[in-house]
């Protein structure tokens, strides 16, 4: 029996997959490789898994939003857990392009639960994310807050998953996990988030865009710190006990927050990075962008009381490593 990773030609599921492989597990991968960022970048990360961990990994080009297309491409293949990743990303796309979400997002999502039933898996752990918080204003966010009034399209799309997981965990008694990151970062990471926006334009020596003149604070989360979380959530599913989880339900669906437990300022983001560089950004300062929240701040009560988990990676150790890969994946010593 094999483990489902969907988006697995993406940042996160990259590293989950490879992870999921390196402790001995088989693992299937899908991915529609759309071109919201670069295609090249995602057939880059499956070369490299298929590279380095030969015929326990399969990787299958399907787009999980076609429910037809998704029963076909995984028919004949055991399949006992699910870690559902694949996604529209981008909280500022969503307002440019607002049917790929509720596409990808919501009918994708709904997709995977209807796949999960029928199959019978064991747990599925599906990404959610810290844009469900919207404009909370208390600090830091925690799972037991109320999520109802989200700021972006993303963010309604990922509480609408939530609430259609917990209506199959009641129905049905599928267990559930759904996993709200907060700012991921690392090597092999996403062209269109600010880190690798500000690297990248450090070294070609052009200006970085610095919304709400700076003012803004972020729970940045190392990859490695996220896959950790992702694996013990993957390996815990909710028991089917009647008693309150994470989040509320009473069904086996819980919540938890994966983050760094930390909120930095983005202008001390920046002075890592120059750092690690060894040069100086060129600081352009912008108004506050639609859609964006000012801060972002994970409480990690419910999961490190559950689950033990207790992220390691700060900014200072973090930025530096994703400097070196960026470097060497586009050859700039």
């Amino acid at each position: 029996m094999a483990i489902l990773v969907t988006g697995a030609a993406g940042f996160i599921g990259y590293h989950v997959a490879d992870r999921l492989l390196a402790r001995g597990e088989t693992v299937i991968g899908i991915d529609n490789l759309n071109d919201y960022y670069s295609v090249a970048l995602k057939r880059d990360r499956i070369a490299d898994i298929a590279t380095r961990r030969g015929e326990a990994f399969r990787f299958l080009p399907v787009d999980f939003s076609d429910h037809e297309a998704l029963d076909r491409g995984l028919e004949g293949h055991g399949i006992d857990r699910i870690v559902h990743l694949g996604a529209q990303a981008g909280v500022r796309y969503s307002i440019e392009n607002p049917r790929a979400y509720v596409q990808a997002n919501v009918v994708g999502h709904l997709n995977i639960l209807e796949f999960a039933r029928h199959r019978g898996v064991a747990h599925l752990a599906y990404a959610s994310s810290s844009s469900v918080y919207g404009g909370n204003t208390s600090l830091p966010f925690r799972v037991e807050d109320r999520v109802d009034h989200p700021v972006s399209l993303y963010a309604a799309t990922k509480k609408a998953d939530e609430l259609m997981s917990e209506t199959y965990a009641h129905l049905y008694r599928l267990p559930q996990t759904g996993l709200r990151f907060f700012t991921v970062y690392g090597p092999w990471g996403r062209p269109d988030m600010a880190l690798w926006l500000f690297t990248k334009a450090i070294f070609a020596g052009e200006p970085i865009r610095v919304f709400n003149d700076g003012a803004m604070r972020r729970d940045f989360t190392y990859i490695d710190d996220i896959v950790a979380g992702v694996l013990a959530c993957l390996d815990t599913p909710p028991p089917d006990d009647g008693a309150e989880k994470a989040g509320g339900s009473h069904a086996p669906h819980r919540l938890y927050n994966i983050g760094n437990n930390t909120s930095v300022p983005l202008p001390r983001m920046i002075d890592v990075l120059e750092e690690a560089c060894g040069r100086p950004a060129i600081r352009r300062s912008e108004p506050m962008q639609p859609g964006d929240v000012r801060e972002t701040y994970a409480d990690l009560g419910a999961i490190a009381r559950d689950l033990g988990y207790a992220p390691t990676t700060p900014i200072e150790v973090g930025i530096p490593a994703f400097v070196r890969w960026f470097r060497a994946y586009h050859r700039l010593d």
